[in-house]
């Protein structure tokens, strides 16, 4: 567990940094250049969009490549390109360094995938994703007033510095793992879509893989949809300001830790966790549409955030842990291709469908929907149970016909 910990270390300071830089694009942009909330749109679909095209193929060559020196490279081209923000005059400029920098992180994340079953036996694997779950939350807490005390003191430049620091301490770290992989077959280059599609398929035929991929894109169009509106909501429907957004905010992420924390000492079929915590997010978001009340939007975002911890860890154990080896690049890739795709369409179809449907009807599409999946989840998992059940007898009954 020593060098999952140099892992996990590093992931923790580089999403650290990565929270600084974010904070500081939508300072620079919102008060200093003055710009639009399409301007603002803008950079989230520049951070969105190199996962939706290019994760499945990153994925296919993470498989390649050795997964170490890609996370490697990935943090050290990041470490540079952040450097230009400080230079990056116009929203345009901006938009694209943003771009460039996702498309690294496209391999960086297939490649992590693929290290955190070689560091963690199978069955630690709950556990290890809890905890890199639950450094990310700690940091999303932290970020937003270590952020806005720099660019009080510093202004915007020392959060890119930051950032592009915190790449480079996190490359340094990943220099010492040391794991056993066989080396994977590079092939002939036109052989690299026949792999992608090798990949698609295994995805889309084996039940557990298709269900978890299913469940996370549904989870996070329905969670993005509740993202996009809670300032609406807090406006329009609760009619209340700023501070109350806030403290759903922080609420989430708090959710998000506890579930983070409670899960760690948990154990059981993935498929129930993710089920039970997709019932769990349509019920917070239930409740804060029929209930629209400061205190029921605060209770809810906290449980929101708890059944978010529950479906994101359980999925990653269950991905890293159910996908072969040669293929765990390619179907990272691919799941992170439909949760970014499931992001960009809540960002675009939640405005148009609060003027059809208003703000709480599309919370109350967005319960079903997790609702749905979640009981899909939860039949899937009683359904496995009996199984090996019956299979238990049927070999207890051949053994004592044995006898």
């Amino acid at each position: 567990m020593t060098y999952f910990r140099r892992l996990w270390l590093a992931q923790t300071v580089s999403v650290l940094g990565d929270y600084l830089a974010l904070f500081a694009v939508q300072v620079a942009i919102a008060f200093r250049m003055h710009g639009s909330a399409r301007d603002v749109a803008g950079v989230f679909i520049a951070l969105l969009a190199p996962g939706v095209v290019l994760g499945p193929l990153a994925g296919t060559f993470a498989d390649r490549w050795d997964p170490r020196r890609t996370m490697i490279a990935s943090d050290v081209a990041r470490g540079l390109l952040i450097l230009l923000l400080a230079q990056a005059a116009t929203i345009p400029r901006i938009c694209a360094i943003i771009f460039a920098v996702s498309c690294c992180s496209s391999f960086f994340a297939p490649a992590q995938s693929i290290t955190v079953p070689l560091l963690v036996p199978r069955a630690g694997l709950l556990v290890a994703n809890a905890r890199l779950q639950q450094s990310m939350q700690v940091v999303r807490l932290a970020s937003p007033a270590v952020a806005s005390a720099l660019v009080a003191a510093f202004g915007e430049r020392i959060c890119y510095a930051a950032d592009s620091a915190s790449f480079f301490v996190s490359a340094a770290l990943l220099t010492t793992l040391c794991y056993s992989r066989p080396p994977a077959p590079a092939g002939p280059k036109r052989a690299v879509f026949r792999e992608l599609g090798r990949g698609f398929h295994f995805l889309l035929t084996d039940s557990r893989i298709s269900f978890v991929v299913l469940s996370l894109t549904a989870g996070t169009f329905a969670a993005g949809c509740f993202g996009a509106l809670a300032s609406l909501y807090v406006r329009d429907v609760l009619h209340r300001g700023p501070a109350v957004l806030a403290m759903i905010a922080s609420l989430l992420a708090a959710g998000t830790l506890a579930g983070s924390s409670v899960l760690r000492g948990c154990s059981g079929d993935p498929r129930r966790l993710i089920g039970g915590g997709m019932a769990g997010v349509g019920a917070s978001i239930l409740l804060i549409a029929l209930v629209p009340t400061t205190a029921a939007a605060l209770l809810g975002s906290a449980s929101m955030g708890m059944g978010v911890a529950v479906v994101m860890i359980a999925a990653s154990a269950m991905l890293q842990g159910e996908t072969p080896p040669e293929l765990r690049g390619r179907v990272s890739g691919a799941s992170a291709s439909f949760t970014s795709l499931a992001q960009l369409a809540a960002l675009a179809l939640a405005g148009m469908a609060s003027a059809r449907l208003g703000i709480r009807g599309v919370f109350l599409v967005s319960a079903a929907l997790l609702f749905a999946t979640g009981l899909s989840g939860i039949r899937a998992a009683q359904n496995r149970a009996r199984r090996c059940q019956s299979e238990c007898a049927e070999g207890n009954r051949f053994g004592r016909d044995d006898n």
